[in-house]
């Protein structure tokens, strides 16, 4: 199934120009906790211009004459931009670091800790984004916006990063998984099927917001009536309506304690309770990344999620924070230059370029 994106909001597409380089777009990454000042792995703040996160790393290593695997990472970082990161390395390679003199690599801080990095061990990633050929009207327009985002967050879509420079990873991803397609090289393998999660998922999420839309727009009288048009069918339709929060809830959703938690399955007895969470940002509701291992919903939720996906037999999955709320928005407009100047901070595993194609309403590719 291929789906249009979605935005939930309503207002009309925005113009300005957006391109990700590293004087108009920056990542400075936060981690997950604090380092403790001593052990025996050597922490350093990379600052990096113009390379992956792997070019990087293949650097490090090479200096300190290790295997990539040795230095520890928590993300990945945008080539096209400005971005800080930690990693970690033995503290006994320390001094192959006192000459350091890398064009595109500066190193910003050391410190010390009794663990290695590993992929996830951060909170999220500070932003600063640069918009240009902004008028005075689609200033106004974005201030609005932010507005908007600031009180209900935004769909926690996956960005065109994860489907390659063609947008096409995913069909890789499906024939490796139908078996019409054999790659013996394991990480590029989990990459095309990743590919092809990531394009469920944002399916699915772009079927769930054009639900609530409807949820919205019709009364619950008439919503019966718009669901077998749609051959939709919901045992609980009532439930749908009266949410604060423009992303409706359906009973059997799986919510996650945001941003950090376990998740629990929305029962018909504790549905007020899980809306009102909603609202308050204590949890949030959550979509599949197609798995044998991933949890499942049920009820109402169970009966949308087996419409929109397909059956697919992956052993990892699991579930992915459907709705984020990004932190700390700031906007600027410098109207001499023409440029609406954002920061913002998003929690992990959440891409800038969505935030921005929200705000724009377009695909910003």
């Amino acid at each position: 199934m291929n789906s249009k994106r979605e935005y939930f909001l309503n207002h009309s597409s925005i113009d300005f120009q957006f391109a990700q380089n590293s004087k108009d777009f920056v990542v400075d990454e936060i981690p997950l906790y604090e380092w403790s000042g001593v052990g025996e792995h050597l922490i350093l703040k990379i600052r990096k211009r113009n390379i992956t996160t792997w070019e990087m790393i293949s650097i490090i290593a090479n200096i300190a004459g290790i295997e990539r695997r040795d230095v520890g990472y928590a993300g990945l970082k945008d080539k096209n931009a400005m971005t800080m990161q930690y990693i970690s390395l033995p503290k006994k390679y320390e001094d192959k670091f006192d000459n350091f003199d890398e064009k595109s690599i500066s190193i910003l801080e050391k410190h010390y800790h009794s663990n290695k990095i590993k992929l996830g061990h951060l909170k999220g990633n500070k932003f600063f984004v640069r918009l240009k050929k902004v008028n005075p009207t689609s200033a106004s327009m974005i201030s609005g916006v932010l507005e908007k985002i600031t009180e209900f967050g935004i769909p926690n879509f996956f960005g065109f990063q994860r489907f390659g420079m063609n947008g096409d990873n995913y069909k890789v991803g499906k024939e490796i998984i139908d078996g019409k397609s054999k790659m013996r090289d394991k990480t590029k393998k989990r990459l095309f099927i990743n590919s092809y999660q990531s394009h469920l998922f944002n399916n699915w999420l772009s079927e769930r917001i054009k639900l609530s839309r409807l949820v919205s727009e019709f009364s619950i009288e008439e919503l019966p009536a718009v669901f077998k048009d749609l051959d939709l069918e919901f045992e609980n339709p009532e439930l749908l309506q009266n949410q604060p929060h423009p992303f409706k809830l359906l009973l059997g959703d799986i919510l996650l304690h945001y941003p950090f938690g376990k998740g629990f399955g929305l029962i018909k007895e504790e549905f007020s309770e899980g809306v009102e969470r909603f609202s308050k940002r204590d949890s949030v509701p959550s979509g599949i990344l197609v798995g044998k291992r991933a949890k499942r919903v049920s009820d109402d939720s169970l009966l949308y999620e087996e419409k929109i996906l397909e059956d697919v037999t992956i052993v990892d999955g699991e579930r992915r924070y459907a709705w984020i709320f990004p932190d700390n928005i700031e906007g600027k407009y410098r109207e001499s230059d023409f440029w609406f100047e954002l920061n913002f901070f998003l929690p992990k595993g959440s891409y800038a370029t969505t935030f921005i194609e929200e705000i724009a309403k377009r695909n910003i590719k």
